[in-house]
């Protein structure tokens, strides 16, 4: 694999503060958080898929809304049906059990009805998408530009991607990655370069170092190490779309 399947820092962080500005609503059956750009428009999305604690945590909802102040018109689903998993929760959870309750049977269907909905709902010209840990397969798996799929990726801290799934991509991706990460370690990291440079698709991987799994959604702003990691990653994603969307 490209990265190893997800463990307990997956759902371990710390809430940062702030009032979202999205709004919540339904697709289909499962509900989904949206932000406008200041212009409204809707001509550039972005598709966030979260990590395990879902598109109402409040960490999630905020980035969402920093890509919509950066003119992308966002949208971010729940991919779990009601069932994420709870920041920080305790070490009696069975997440391997969950885990199978979640995998792509259920969460392809639910990032294809997004995908459809940006596209012929809002008019959406392009598409990035975002993935955070748990997301960062969905990503990888939907990057078909031109096949009705996203036609730009980022990903942050990317967990179970699974090599071929990375080798089927094609369109540009980047990755934020964490220096001391036991989902995405350096040999993943490394076997991932690998793959990208066959593809001839644009890729960047930037690596933070001092931080661990999960900085650029879950890190502790108290840490300036940590919050400049997560500012840049932003940065990173905004960067690339801006010059890929």
């Amino acid at each position: 694999m490209a990265s190893n399947p997800p463990g307990s820092c997956c759902y371990q962080g710390v809430k940062h503060e702030g009032e979202p500005v999205g709004s919540l609503s339904t697709l289909n059956n499962f509900e989904i958080y949206t932000s406008y750009p200041a212009n409204k428009s809707t001509e550039h999305a972005v598709l966030i898929l979260t990590d395990v604690i879902g598109h109402r945590f409040l960490n999630a909802q905020l980035i969402a809304d920093q890509f919509a102040a950066n003119g992308y018109f966002v949208l971010m689903p729940d991919l779990f049906g009601g069932d994420p998993v709870p920041l920080n929760r305790s070490g009696d959870f069975d997440f391997q059990a969950w885990k199978g309750a979640h995998g792509p049977s259920t969460v392809d269907p639910i990032v294809e009805a997004c995908v459809s909905e940006l596209r012929n709902k809002y008019n959406s010209q392009t598409i990035g998408a975002v993935g955070y840990c748990f997301g960062a397969k969905y990503v990888i798996r939907h990057l078909h530009p031109g096949q009705g799929k996203v036609d730009v990726g980022y990903v942050a801290h990317p967990s179970f991607v699974e090599a071929e799934e990375l080798k089927a991509i094609e369109g540009p991706l980047a990755i934020s990655a964490a220096e001391v990460d036991q989902i995405f370690p350096a040999e993943k990291r490394h076997e991932s370069e690998d793959i990208l440079k066959t593809l001839g698709t644009p890729y960047q991987i930037n690596l933070y170092s001092g931080v661990e799994h999960g900085f650029a959604v879950r890190g502790d702003p108290e840490k300036r190490v940590v919050q400049y990691a997560k500012e840049s990653a932003f940065l990173q994603a905004v960067q690339w779309f801006k010059e890929h969307l």
